[in-house]
């Protein structure tokens, strides 16, 4: 049963990611790309920083951070890039297609990094069900650009 509350939250997400694409798109669109970035990036900022104050949570985990690999600080550069290349594109093929674009290269991508065992998750090597799996989906993907 918790595990299908994890996959609810994951579908969220997936929405969100939809909409906040559509949006960051429509807001590049008026005070440009780089901008519509770093106004996004400030909002989440002030949001993040308010979670944490009202929610009582504090800044304690903080004194950890130094234990951290340096890899995966990088996923605040990867956010960057990921905002960006979602207001590029969705303008230029549309909300769907850029998503499916995405949810493809997610899925091979996290294939990929469950296979090798990459940043510390539990190493899950290819079964011959996530190829059909990741086949079936560039197919749908193909079959969704094509309209």
């Amino acid at each position: 049963m918790i595990k299908w509350l994890y996959m609810a939250v994951a579908l969220l997400a997936g929405a969100a990611m939809a909409v906040q694409g559509t949006m960051n798109a429509a807001l590049g669109k008026v005070v440009g790309l780089w901008e519509s970035t770093f106004i996004v990036h400030v909002i989440g900022t002030v949001a993040v920083l308010a979670v944490i104050l009202l929610g009582g949570i504090g800044f304690g985990g903080l004194v950890k951070a130094g234990q951290a690999p340096w890899y995966v600080y990088m996923g605040g550069l990867l956010n960057v890039v990921i905002i960006y290349a979602v207001a590029r594109s969705i303008p230029q093929v549309g909300v769907a297609n850029a998503t499916t674009a995405i949810v493809v290269a997610q899925t091979l991508t996290a294939v990929l990094i469950d296979h090798l065992g990459l940043m510390g998750v539990k190493k899950s090597p290819f079964a011959y069900t996530d190829i059909i799996g990741v086949a079936l989906m560039a197919v749908a993907a193909r079959v969704l650009i094509n309209k």
